[in-house]
Parts: structure tokens; sequence; C-alpha cells
């Protein structure tokens, strides 16, 4: 794909559903009882991979255009696979459903592709382990592919080094199934669509929070059935964060983004962008299944460097790329500290935003856990994605406001989350 500089971004548009929850809809409407029914559902590679990972475990999904019917066969209803589970680049898929199998009677083996093989699963195998799972690394790595065999789980206490949706979830899942209560503790509350959606579905779960910390634990109790819901999935501020950016950096731009999922454990971007002087308004504010939605209005900005840090960062870490990208452009510093979690992403996103940024032109300083940029103008360069979707998006933005030609480099790779990204932008032009 290659772009070059543009003004006048106008119009308005809607984002695809959110990928995280679009990812639950099918997990937690698998192992409901009766019809689940996901409407905005997400079309893209990663939460594809979870439809085929359930169909191999024998839950029969329709798919029709962005509306997703799931027959659940209820907590203990999953069938043996009868091949290896693909999730193909998919961390959620991966982390997730191997707390799900933790629980099952039947052997599982579970692998992705080249990237999604080299990520840390021990960050999963070590909570589940002490819940008397048998999970282990294939390549004995600490790495997928997992083999996970039937274990009698029980339930722990965990006190999670990291603030990390994907490792919460996971242990909450292997809970439905263990004996006794499984609390997850994490120093800074992350993404809570689990514990929202579970609710829904009629789990025992709550959420509690230290008021002499930042710190929040989860709480769940196995034995009650979960139920079939009718979900409309909000869109995803992960997706709608390019279109924010794109509207506040690009001259004489005003954009409309409309029925934005704003859950406060997701938004942090949205403070970013206030913080650093961006022109913002929140419209049609609302709550549906649990999650905060709004309409976006966002106009072109003068913006200015900030820092970013400390417990804002688990609410932004997907948008720490595009964020990246208005730093680059913003008068004077930004600083983004406590991210060493951009390290074990599809790519080091710090070295692959800051390598990036590098070549076309800005002052970018990699750091142990997150980056220095100094802002000023940018130029169009080649831009290596390796593959990494959210790194092909975020630069394509970069590429509006570049001097010359952009080209981005293997752009395919948007279908993990967003395959109609580039159409979106035809509908501001």
């Amino acid at each position: 794909m290659e772009l070059c500089s543009i003004t006048g971004l106008k119009g308005k548009v809607r984002i695809p559903g959110d990928k995280s929850i679009s990812h639950r809809c099918v997990m937690f409407g698998s192992i409901a009882s009766g019809t689940t029914v996901a409407d905005n559902f997400l079309n893209g590679a990663d939460c594809l991979a979870t439809i085929r990972c359930f169909r191999t475990l024998g839950i029969d999904i329709e798919e029709e255009g962005n509306t997703v019917t799931i027959h659940g066969k209820g907590l203990h209803g999953l069938n043996a696979p009868t091949d290896i589970l693909d999730v193909g680049n998919s961390g959620t898929t991966t982390r997730l459903l191997s707390g799900i199998l933790a629980g099952q009677p039947f052997d599982s083996k579970l692998s992705g592709d080249e990237s999604l093989n080299s990520r840390p699963m021990k960050r999963i195998m070590t909570p589940l382990t002490q819940m008397g799972a048998n999970i282990s690394s294939i390549l004995r790595n600490g790495c997928a592919p997992l083999y996970i065999t039937p274990g009698k789980l029980h339930g722990i206490h965990y006190d999670s080094p990291v603030a990390s949706a994907q490792v919460k979830s996971c242990i909450l899942l292997a809970g439905l199934y263990a004996e006794g209560e499984t609390s997850v503790t994490e120093p800074s509350l992350s993404r809570n669509h689990t514990e929202l959606m579970l609710r829904e579905f009629g789990a025992d779960i709550r959420t509690t929070h230290d008021l002499n910390s930042t710190k929040a634990t989860a709480s769940i109790r196995p034995g009650k059935e979960l139920y079939g819901q009718k979900i409309t999935v909000p869109g995803d501020i992960s997706s709608a964060a390019y279109f924010i950016a794109a509207g506040l950096i690009v001259p004489d731009s005003e954009i409309l983004i409309e029925n934005v999922g704003i859950n406060p454990t997701r938004a942090g971007i949205l403070r970013v962008c206030e913080d650093m002087g961006g022109d913002i308004t929140l419209l049609n504010q609302r709550t549906e299944g649990g999650e905060k939605i709004a309409d976006i209005l966002v106009r072109t900005s003068r913006l200015h460097g900030t820092t970013i840090e400390g417990d804002i960062i688990p609410t932004l870490i997907d948008e720490i790329p595009v964020i990246a990208v208005m730093a680059a452009v913003a008068e004077g510093q930004t600083v983004i500290r406590d991210a060493a979690e951009l390290k074990v992403k599809e790519t080091d996103r710090i070295e692959t935003v800051t390598d990036n940024l590098k070549a076309m032109g800005c002052k970018a300083e990699p750091t142990s856990d997150g980056m220095i940029i100094t802002g000023g103008k940018l130029k169009g360069a080649s831009i290596h994605t390796l593959l990494d979707h959210r790194i092909a998006m975020a630069f394509s933005i970069a590429a509006l406001v570049a001097e010359g030609n952009t080209k981005i480099l293997d752009s395919h790779c948007v279908d993990v989350s967003y395959p109609t990204f580039y159409d979106t932008f035809e509908e501001l032009l």
C-alpha cells in the first residue's frame, strides 16, 4: 500500500466490532446453554481463528454477514478435538482457550503461526499449573504449541505480576471448572470485558478494588450454568484510535466515529489525546450490555508532548503505536514508560515503532520499557510492518501527514483486526 499526505478528512464512519468482545462472544456462547447471537461481530482473522477452534471442539456456529450465531452446549458440552487447534496469530484465542481446555476431560493441542508460537505462555502456564492443570510447552520453550491433558482443578488466589486481561481471563475461565473460588489480583485493573460479559451470561463473578492502592481483584465461583445471550458488539476503540489520530493531525479535518466502546479499562487513548491538547467530544453516551458506548467527534488540533506512564498503560497498550505517531508530529517531547509489555506483542513494538519513526525522520529513542519521541515533521519512507497489523495501521496515519510518498510493506496484515481499514478512508476523502 502506497500513501501520501492529504488534507480535509471529513465525514462519519462506523468501525468494526470490538475484537476482544467478539472473541468472548464465541467462547462464552460455546460453553453456555442455548443460543448466543452476536451482531456487529468482527470478521477479522483473529476472531475467525476462535470460531475455527470452537467448531473443531464440536460447536455449531453460523456466520451471516456481521452476525454470528453460536449454539452452545453448556459448560461440559465440548467434544475432544480431532485435530490440533489452530489459533493462527491470536494470543487472545490461545490464552483464554487454554483456561477453558484446562478443565476438560480430554487432551488438546494448540498451535499458531510463527509469530504466535514465539510469544510467552509461561504467564498462563504458571497459574494454571497451580490450579492443578496439566499444561506443557511441546518444545519446552515456554511458548506454543501447547499440550493440555485432563487435571482436577482447584481454586487459587493468584497475584499476577502484570496487569493482563488475557492472563486474568484465562484463570477466571479455568475457575469455572475448579473446586472452590478462584481469584486474580492485578497491580492495576486491566480490560474487564470478561468480567462484564460473564456476569451477563450468569456467572457468579465480582470485582473488588483495594482502596489503598491501584490493585483490583476479580473472583469467580464455579458451578453456575451460563446461558446464551443476544449481544450487539460495540465498535472497537483500538480500531477507532487510527481515525481519532487522523482527525487530530490531518489539517482541516472533522470526523465523527459512531458507536465506539469507551469502557474505562480501554479508553486511555481519549485521556492522552486530551492531555496532548486534542479536540475530542463524546456524544450520545449510553450503556449496553454493561459496556459504555459513545460517538466520538474529533477535530484537527495543535498537539503537544506529554508523559504517559503508570496505571493508564494497560488501558491503551494496543494504541501506543498510533499514539507514538501523534507524538511524532506534536510540539515538544513525549515520554512513554511502564510499557515493557510492548516487547511481547506481535512484534517488539518498542523496536518496531521507533525504527519506523526514525525512517520517517523523527527523533525516537527506544528505552527498556517505552520510548522518547521528539515531535517535528515527517518524511515518506518504506515502513517495515513485520506483519504487525497495528504497525501497518499506525504508520498509514503517519503517511497522511508525511512529506512525499510512504510505502506500507505487507499492508494486508491489517486483516487480523480490521479487514476494511483502507476502505474506511475512502468514506472520508
